[in-house]
């Protein structure tokens, strides 16, 4: 193969990456956009430093009014906000899932290894460490 027509193809296998990520970034930024200018009174949204809070007065066109305490309310940049959130997927995903202890204990038994069961928190208590049990006379 030439070497005249190997130049231009690295420079085109090159650049491809580039434009498709920079068309990804802009389409983002476009959503961040329109995501920070439809925000109303009563949503609760996340902050980018990670606050949660509850959008007051909208009215302003650069900033926003976010409740973050009952009755503590702060004045925000309208780009600081990150996404909405929906209250209510929280709580039902946090009544589904068992707690992590109970499912443990459920497959070690299930296993059919009793002591494996015991290990995984049923209430028995490891033997003291025996290089702690005389230090308190000192």
């Amino acid at each position: 193969m030439n070497i005249q027509l190997l130049f231009p193809l690295i420079i085109l296998l090159l650049f491809i990456p580039i434009l498709l990520s920079s068309r990804r970034q802009k389409r983002q930024v476009q959503e961040m956009q329109r995501l920070q200018g439809s925000l109303s009174d009563g949503d609760v949204v996340l902050t980018t430093s990670g606050l949660r809070a509850t959008v007051v007065d909208s009215s302003y066109e650069d900033t926003i009014d976010l409740e973050i305490a009952p009755g503590v309310v702060t004045t925000w940049v309208r780009a600081a906000v990150r996404e909405k959130v929906n209250p209510t997927a929280d709580t039902d995903t946090a009544e589904e899932s068992p707690p992590a202890i109970e499912a443990s204990t459920d497959h070690a038994a299930e296993d059919g290894r009793p002591d494996q069961a015991a290990k995984a928190g049923d209430g028995v208590e490891a033997p003291a460490n025996d290089s702690t049990a005389g230090r308190g006379s000192a």
